[in-house]
């Protein structure tokens, strides 16, 4: 008798649930103030002094109890598009427009529905990377190649372009995935090298999906890269035949993660095509949130809050990386992105130098981290490069400041102790 195929196929848990699972078996509880997640993966929601007030209410209209067009509400992806042109293309003649915009019910839907929608091709990804970019990739495998692309430990984890040119044609990719800024290395492409990644995209041919979803969190970036949030807009020449899928939203940027509302922004024909596969794969993007997000999107109130927003961070990163460092912990250095901090604990007592021991003493101390290993996409690679991983952990600095501070007050007597 033929062995009967199993009907489900397992699904790998995401990291912060592993990581947080470990922790309640510890004792944590969000309601429990002596506990720092340094695990967080949200931004800090509460109101910041001399930032906008926080959207609490929406008006809604008979109609509104409707569906949704599936591309999102032509007021929503006119306000979307309006925002990309005002910050970075108000002297360039292509200019996005509402064709140019697909809204989602999340930035994990976007890129599922843009993957959804790509053929048979082989796509590359920068390792390591984003953790939710595995499952999202290997719930494709069926039609899609992915072909990892090793950020080098000793360059800091960055990239240089002549080595993406050369992973693109020399393994024939037909699109590449990335986000920038980077989580969880916080490294960012910007200025002229983020030029020459459009060009090489051109080039090519190879269609670059570029996850903006921190693009509000860049520190130490100067001219107009310092003035605007970080983004590939700028350097697309032609909106509708440049190869560049740009996916964003409110959840970090505008520090609104529970209305699960992002956008994606390429291409007239490619979001199209994406707006079919979001027929069949979510319905689209609720009501009511596409009305919260006309107001986020304001434009005087979006640049306050971006730049408020940004302070603190600036603060809250300052009070984390300066002891971290004082602890013999070195941090990536600026220009970076994110609110992560992303530290080599290599030169740490023993029993703390290898991030899978530092994660288990911190659960002790009542804090919660992130061992390198898990933004590892490819498990089974067993280079130098990957090995490396095990001295890295990722620090969030999304917390309040008062719980930071306790943090890194705690994380101070585990090394010195």
């Amino acid at each position: 008798m033929a062995k009967k195929v199993k009907t489900f196929r397992k699904i790998p848990q995401m990291v912060e649930t592993q990581i947080i699972s470990e922790a309640i078996s510890s004792g944590f509880n969000t309601r429990r103030t002596q506990w720092c997640n340094f695990a967080q993966g949200q931004p800090e929601v509460s109101q910041f002094q001399d930032a906008p007030s926080r959207l609490s209410w929406i008006t809604l209209e008979t109609h509104d109890h409707e569906y949704s067009p599936v591309a999102g509400s032509d007021e929503l992806r006119d306000a979307i598009a309006g925002y990309y042109n005002r910050l970075y293309r108000e002297d360039m003649d292509s200019k996005y427009k509402r064709e140019n915009v697909s809204v989602a019910p999340g930035s994990r839907i976007a890129l599922s529905r843009i993957l959804s929608a790509l053929g048979d091709i082989r796509i590359g990804y920068r390792n390591p990377d984003c953790p939710l970019y595995q499952g999202l990739l290997d719930s494709h495998r069926n039609k899609l190649k992915p072909i990892p692309l090793h950020a080098d430990p000793d360059k800091g984890f960055s990239v240089e372009l002549s080595e993406l040119e050369k992973h693109i044609s020399g393994n024939e990719l037909s699109s590449f995935l990335m986000s920038n800024p980077c989580n969880p290395t916080g490294q960012v492409v910007s200025g002229n090298e983020l030029k020459k990644l459009v060009a090489v995209s051109r080039k090519q041919k190879c269609t670059m999906i570029m996850d903006e979803v921190y693009s509000h969190y860049v520190f130490g970036l100067e001219g107009e890269d310092a003035k605007r949030p970080l983004s590939v807009a700028p350097f697309v020449r032609n909106v509708d035949r440049d190869p560049i899928v740009i996916v964003d939203g409110l959840g970090k940027g505008w520090r609104y993660p529970g209305w699960r509302l992002s956008w994606i922004v390429g291409p007239s024909k490619v979001i199209e095509l994406i707006n079919q596969v979001a027929l069949i794969l979510d319905g689209g993007t609720s009501v009511p949130a596409q009305r919260l997000a006309m107001k986020a999107l304001d434009m005087d109130r979006s640049d306050q809050e971006r730049h408020r927003g940004l302070e603190v961070f600036t603060e809250k990163r300052s009070i984390v990386t300066k002891r971290f460092e004082a602890l013999g912990m070195e941090c990536v250095r600026e220009p970076c992105g994110t609110f992560y901090v992303w530290a080599d604990i290599s030169s740490l007592p023993k029993g703390l130098n290898h991030a899978d021991k530092f994660f288990r003493r911190g659960l002790e101390q009542k804090l919660i981290s992130i061992p390198g290993k898990y933004f590892n996409l490819c498990p089974e690679d067993k280079t130098s490069a990957s090995k490396q991983l095990k001295k890295w952990v990722r620090f969030s600095f999304a917390p309040s400041i008062t719980n930071l501070s306790m943090g890194v007050e705690k994380l101070a007597e585990m090394v010195e102790g």
